[in-house]
Parts: structure tokens; sequence; C-alpha cells
């Protein structure tokens, strides 16, 4: 007898939740996308009207009453993550939500707590960790064939126009939770961390040096790991020529990641030891799988497939909560120029609670913007 599918909504309409639209569908007779909810009446009408979806909400609570989802896909701006996340998985659903997941470490052990109440689970959209060549590098690093992984540089040198700001949510602290490391650069360093493994201290600068907003739109931050690699992590929102850049240097290779939003396996390059002394390794490496883009598609996948065994998804529980972490370090010691060592926040720590602590605006003395 065949599976029933599986009943899923999606919570928020706006630009993003098109990605996860193309993801459901792309899961085939697997889902079912049976309604979509939004506090926006026409834009919610409209949404579900171009996609073809069944029913359209207003109120996320009586979408999760009337359709009981087994799937919920969250996009909407990033204060509400937490709660809906939260109200999904005590409707009986598990849930994937948006990047930022959450505002706080106290945030997260709300969710988590969720999830131990309910048996459900929620996951983060981290999709670059599921590209065939994301995938690829990380078995190779896990193997130890390169050699210990010694030197990572990433750029996210990405290009926001004032304009950008104008949305009513973006640019405050209480409704997009951060600047530019949490919106943009989060990809890239929930990816670097990822690969890299449990980091160790990060020290950091943040900065608000053109737009008119209150969180930063330049950050950098010099990271350690436990197995000894450094790192330097560079986002902006400021960098006329876009551009994704992520480099990775190993005993015996370089590997090289170039692209902007999304990637394939021909956005990668790897590079052997200076006068081809290991090329032949090196072509081994470097012949990747079936190329599969860094997509939600590719993350939904994954989703599902834990689903039917009933195992915890990926980038949930402990497997995202370092990035929260780091990200919560990341801004403490962008604000007060001290490093920051992981563990370090504890709950009765201003950083532990929200991203900019106690949100005092000091850390903008010398930028653009005053608080």
């Amino acid at each position: 007898m065949a599976q029933e599918p599986i009943r899923a909504v999606i919570i928020g309409t706006g630009g993003i939740a098109k990605s996860h639209v193309n993801a459901l569908r792309q899961a085939g007779a697997e889902v079912e996308l049976l309604a979509a909810a939004d506090i926006d009446a026409a834009r919610v009408e409209s949404f579900t009207a171009e996609h073809g979806i069944p029913n359209a909400f207003t109120d996320v609570d009586s979408m999760l009453e009337t359709i009981q989802p087994r799937l919920v896909t969250i996009a909407t701006p990033p204060s509400t993550h937490a709660e809906l996340c939260i109200k999904s998985m005590e409707a009986g659903a598990w849930v994937l939500c948006e990047k930022p997941l959450c505002a706080s470490l106290a945030e997260f052990d709300l969710i988590e707590a969720a999830e131990n109440r309910t048996g459900n689970y929620t996951s983060s959209v981290f999709q670059w960790r599921f590209g065939s060549a994301g995938q690829h590098l990380k078995r190779l690093i896990d193997q130890g064939v390169m050699g210990k992984p010694l030197v990572c540089n990433s750029l996210i040198t990405w290009y926001r126009a004032p304009a950008y700001y104008a949305v009513p949510w973006r640019g405050k602290w209480v409704t997009e939770l951060g600047g530019t490391s949490m919106g943009h650069g989060i990809h890239s360093m929930d990816f670097v961390l990822w690969l890299l493994g449990e980091w160790q201290e990060v020290r950091a600068m943040i900065g608000t040096l053109d737009r008119k907003i209150e969180v930063e739109d330049v950050s950098m931050a010099s990271v350690r790991f436990a197995n000894g690699a450094m790192a330097n992590m560079t986002n902006s929102a400021l960098s006329p020529r876009e551009t994704s850049y992520v480099r990775f240097d190993f005993q015996h290779a370089t590997v090289e990641l170039t692209h902007l939003y999304s990637y394939r396996n021909a956005d990668w390059r790897y590079s052997g030891l200076p006068g081809g002394a290991n090329d032949e390794e090196v072509a081994a490496w470097a012949t990747l799988p079936e190329d599969v883009p860094s997509s939600h598609a590719a993350q939904l996948r994954a989703m599902l497939a834990s689903m039917a065994r009933g195992e915890r998804p990926p980038v949930s529980g402990p497997d995202v909560r370092g990035t929260i972490e780091f990200l919560a370090s990341l801004y403490k010691s962008g604000m007060t120029g001290q490093a920051v060592q992981r563990g370090s926040l504890t709950p009765d720590d201003p950083w532990y609670q929200r991203m900019c602590g106690p949100c005092d605006g000091a850390w903008q003395r010398g930028s653009l913007v005053t608080a």
C-alpha cells in the first residue's frame, strides 16, 4: 500500500517562500502542500493562487488546527521564528525554519525544550551544507586524506542598497535580530563551522559604516578551532561587486569555492602542492559526485529521509547550537573588544539573552550610526 503523503504548510509568503515552495514541489508525491499563511490577506491569496496551493490563511493557529500538518516550513521575518517553531511542534509538526533560527541562545533553549516535550524537531535552513560538493569536501575532511586543515578565509562581500533596509523589520535588533552577520554571512560561517568542527575562540570587530541602521553592516572575525585550524571570516553588506569566496588550506591541498548565493560542482577548485608533487591525488580528490546544487530542496530531501527513519534531522539540536553560540560570541567580542571562548556564555550573560547584549549602542562609537 502506498504511503500517505506528508501534509505540509508554509508560514510566510514573502520572497524566500518561493524557495520553500520549489523545495516542497521537488519532493514530488512524498509531500502534499496544502496551505500557506500570512498576516497580509492580499499577499497570501496572491501567493496561493500563483503556486496552486489550495488553502490560504491569515491566522497560523487556525491553519495548524484545520490542516493538522506533519511538516511546517517557516519563511517569516526573523523575530517570529522561535515562537512559530514552538507553536508548530506543539501542533504535531516537524519544522524547517529560515535562518536565523532564533534571536539568542535563550530562545534556542526554548526550542530544544519544545522538541523534548513534543517529540518533534526543528531544523534551521543552512542549505550550503547540502550541495554535493560540500558533502564531498566534508567526507574528505573526515577521512583526513588531504592532511590537517590549517587555514580558512571566508569572504561574504554582498551589497544591500539603502532601499533594502526600508522594509520596516530590517536593520533593527528587535526584528532582524542582527545585521549582515546574522542575515548574510551566517550561511558561510555555518558552513565553515560544520566543515572544520568544534571552534574554541573568536575575536571580532563589527561596525555600522555606511547604512543608517541599528545593526552592523560589516563584521570581521578571527577564529581558532579545536583541531588547531585558524579562520578569518569577513561579512559585508556594502560591497558593490558581490561574491562569496571560501578558501580552505590543508597540509596537502587548497580547496576554493567562488559563487554568490548557491553553488554547483563547477564553482569549486582543488589545487595541490607546488610543482605538481601530488597531482594524481588532487585529481582524485577533485572528482565530485553527481551535481546537486546547494538549495532548500537538497536540505528538505535530507530532512524527509530523517522523518522516514524517525531520527533527528540534520541542522537541529546540538548540530546547530554551535552556530548560534558562535554568533552570540562574535557579537560579544565585536562589542566588547575581548576574545570569547566557546562555552563561556551562560544564562546570566547579556549576550546569552540577546545578540546585542545590553543593547546600549555603546559599541557603535566610531561608526556612522549612533545609538
